[in-house]
């Protein structure tokens, strides 16, 4: 048996119990997975022989040596996450009985405030789609209802026409971990949902279509690939200089409701955040906003 077979069988436990109770995504499971094989593979060149002998001075020295070879602080912080909800498993699974990650330090990670288009910006880049076209009005509906309820680009593909309600003006949404919320749609979501599903996806309709909402030419669910390449397209015809991908539609959203005076549980329910604390960011684009306003026109400031 190899070195690297000895840490295998706690490795897919982990793995199992990720898929199995905490419903992650395939892609998701696949980076754990790599970052773990990466941490095993010095482990094995450091000649220790299974998890039982990990110290935290072995996890440590793994992170250093990532620093020298200049991965972002982002990468390794994602790295570290994963190896400390592996140990805490070989605990709760009774491989060891002390969690060797407790004591090592993750590098300080910069809070990066997310951005957002202007009021006057999502309104051109709402409008620019040609709905002459079939594809124009579908991409004006997937623009609105992004806008309308602050929905990530993968729930935005993967709305059934069974999860929508325009009667009532409310989505229901299968968001991370396979949880389920239900969110509002704006007055122009709905009109525009409503041409799209009067005009537009009849003629999108193949033999083989499912009951996906929006559709590609061939029939299919529109991808999370093409859905970026049609809001990039279209913010160039709105004239917007700013990079414009998908989720700065949903930071947008987000941030344009907390200055209208939305309240922030309201918009953690709204986005589907597990934790307060995730939306909570938004306040600090707030704060900048205000302190913006107030450098230009308090008149202590015009000296």
């Amino acid at each position: 048996m190899s070195r690297a077979a000895a840490f295998e069988d706690a490795l897919q436990s982990f793995l199992a119990t990720l898929q199995l109770e905490r419903g992650l995504a395939d892609h998701t499971l696949m980076g754990y997975e790599g970052d773990l094989r990466q941490f095993i593979a010095f482990l094995v060149a450091q000649n220790v022989a299974d998890w039982q002998a990990v110290q935290g001075e072995h996890l440590s020295d793994w992170i250093g040596s990532l620093s020298d070879e200049e991965y972002a602080v982002s990468s390794l912080a994602r790295k570290l996450t994963a190896v400390r909800g592996l140990a805490k498993h070989l605990v709760s699974e009774r491989w060891r009985q002390d969690v060797f990650s407790e004591l090592v330090r993750g590098p300080r990670l910069s809070r990066k405030l997310p951005g957002a288009l202007s009021p006057d910006e999502v309104d051109r880049l709402l409008r620019a789609p040609d709905e002459t076209t079939p594809q124009g009005l579908r991409d004006r509906a997937m623009l609105e209802l992004m806008y309308s309820s602050g929905l990530r680009v993968s729930e935005l593909c993967n709305v059934s026409l069974q999860a929508i309600d325009l009667e009532s003006g409310l989505l229901r949404v299968t968001g991370k971990g396979s949880k389920e919320r239900v969110v509002p749609l704006g007055k122009p979501a709905i009109e525009a949902l409503e041409r799209y599903l009067e005009v537009a996806r009849p003629k999108l309709v193949k033999p083989r279509t499912g009951s996906e909402l929006f559709l590609s030419q061939w029939g299919r669910a529109l991808s999370r690939k093409t859905f970026w390449v049609m809001i990039k397209k279209t913010a160039l015809l709105a004239g917007i200089e700013k990079p414009v991908k998908p989720h700065l539609l949903r930071h947008s959203f987000a941030t344009h409701l907390l200055e209208g005076g939305a309240d922030l549980r309201a918009i953690q329910e709204m986005l589907g955040h597990a934790d307060i604390a995730t939306t909570q960011i938004y306040t600090f684009v707030r704060g900048q906003s205000l302190t913006a306003a107030h450098d230009k026109h308090h008149p202590r400031n015009q000296t």
